[in-house]
Formats: structure tokens, C-alpha cells, sequence
């Protein structure tokens, strides 16, 4: 293992900053970062390093992987303290629970009996908002250019998609698919089959099926299925030599350590 140790700025003075880097197994190339106190404390977490410098210092915008504070979660912390004190110069809301006052039957002021639990107490519904809302049409193109980001804000790559499934309706881009599939398996409990209607290129904002993701009608075979399945089993396979290397490097790690430390006691 390649070991770096240097000065962290991000952190109070005397704190070092070390990476480690994996020479072998199929973790090669990766690194570990650990953080050390002036008193030669060791942190491998960042939950355990805030827990350690407690009130002393925030560390809401410290990216631990990095060692650098990161400028735009910095930027929204202070608009969350000027936020948070606006409101506390505003006042503080209301949290009187005494009964209410009923103001207009009379001109004296009159309590009202408030009852929770009768008897004869019953839940009313209104059968018009029972009806499910009908969809806007093309409502998943308001997904498109979101992305999602790791913890060093970088953009995370997006899937690809099987070249079976194919979009509908006007600028329908492979990323606008994969939002409109995601969102259907994820709102709806009706099984997904895609726009069934063979009308619907000519003239989509009136064949449109609103219920069905933004594709062309498509079939799942037991072929389909059975790549899914060997795949799933591979990525498994690799996880788990993954996770059984990691686990022997740091226990190698950890007798390293022992055995220095036992060094310099005997030295001592």
C-alpha cells in the first residue's frame, strides 16, 4: 500500500490528512483516507470525526473524502443561518393551546366546548376529490436535464437503456425514457406495456395514454429474463469478491498497525 500524509487546512491546525492507496486485489487503485489529531487520534469516518470535534467546529460542508470544504453546501448553510435568524427576529409563532373564543354569536366573549372523541363522529369525504386528477400530458419532460450527483458532486452516469424500448412524443430523449419508466414503476401499480396505440406518432396529444411511460409498446420474453438474471448473478459475484478483499485489506491493515505499536512498547 502507498501511503500520503499531509497538513488538512480545512481542519484546525495540527491535523494531518493520509491516503492510502490499494496496490493489490480487485480493489487496486482505490484509496482509503484517514484523518489523524495533533495527538495521533486516528478517524476513519466522518460521523466519528464530528463526534470527536464536537460544537468546536461545523462540518456540514467538509467533504471528508476530499479534505476540502465544499464552497456551495458552505454557501447554503449561511443562507440557512440568515434565514433561521430573520424568522427568530420576526417572533416566535404562536403556541398557545387554549380553547378558542367564539367572537361573533355575542358581544361578551364565550368558550367553546371542543370535542375530540364522540361517539358519533364520522369521517366525510368528497367523492369529487376522490376522482384521481387527470395527467398533463408529456408531464415527464419537467424531469428532464435533473441529475444526480455523488458526494464529490459529480454527475452520476445514467443507465443505458435496451434498444427495445423507444420514446414517443415530440424531443423524447433517452434521458426524458428513462425518467418517465422510472416514474411509472414508482407511482403506478398497473403493470408497464408502454403506448399500445399505433396512432400515437401521428398525432400524440390525442392517443397518448397518460398511465403508460413515454415508449413505443414492448414485450418482456423469458430470453430477457434469463439475461437479467445472469447479470444479476455476475454483478453479485463481483460484489462479494469486492467486499471479501476489502475485508482482508483492512485486517491487514489493522496487523500492521499491532505490530507497531507492540514494536514501540517493547522499544520502550
Amino acid at each position: 500500500m502507498e501511503r500520503k500524509r499531509f497538513e488538512c487546512s480545512a481542519l484546525p491546525s495540527g491535523w494531518k490528512r493520509e491516503e492510502v492507496t490499494r496496490k493489490s486485489g480487485l480493489s487496486a487503485g482505490k484509496s482509503d483516507v484517514y484523518y489523524y489529531s495533533p495527538s495521533g487520534k486516528k478517524f476513519r469516518s466522518k460521523p466519528q470525526l464530528a463526534r470527536y470535534l464536537g460544537n468546536s467546529m461545523d462540518l456540514s460542508s467538509f467533504d471528508f473524502r476530499t479534505g476540502k470544504m465544499l464552497i456551495s453546501k458552505l454557501n447554503k448553510n449561511r443562507q440557512r443561518l440568515r434565514f433561521d435568524s430573520a424568522n427568530q427576529v420576526k417572533g416566535k409563532p404562536d403556541l398557545n393551546t387554549s380553547l378558542p373564543v367564539r367572537q361573533t354569536a355575542s358581544i361578551f366573549k364565550q368558550p367553546v366546548t371542543k370535542v375530540t372523541n364522540h361517539p358519533n363522529n364520522k369521517v366525510k369525504m368528497d367523492p369529487q376529490k376522490a376522482v384521481e386528477q387527470p395527467r398533463q400530458l408529456f408531464w415527464e419532460r419537467k424531469l428532464t436535464g435533473l441529475n444526480a450527483f455523488d458526494i464529490a458532486e459529480e454527475i452520476i452516469k445514467t443507465m443505458d437503456l435496451p434498444k427495445g424500448l423507444q420514446g414517443v412524443g415530440p424531443s423524447c430523449t433517452d434521458e426524458t425514457l428513462l425518467s418517465a419508466i422510472a416514474s411509472a414503476l414508482h407511482t403506478s401499480s398497473n403493470p408497464i406495456t408502454g403506448q399500445l396505440s399505433a396512432a400515437v406518432d401521428k398525432n400524440p396529444g390525442v392517443w397518448l395514454n397518460t398511465s403508460q411511460p413515454l415508449c413505443r409498446a414492448f414485450m418482456v420474453t423469458d430470453e430477457d429474463i434469463r439475461k437479467q438474471e445472469e447479470l444479476v448473478q455476475q454483478v453479485r459475484k463481483k460484489l462479494e469478491e469486492a467486499l471479501m478483499a476489502d475485508m482482508l485489506a483492512h485486517a491487514e491493515e489493522s496487523g500492521k498497525g499491532s505490530d507497531i505499536a507492540q514494536d514501540k512498547e517493547e522499544d520502550v
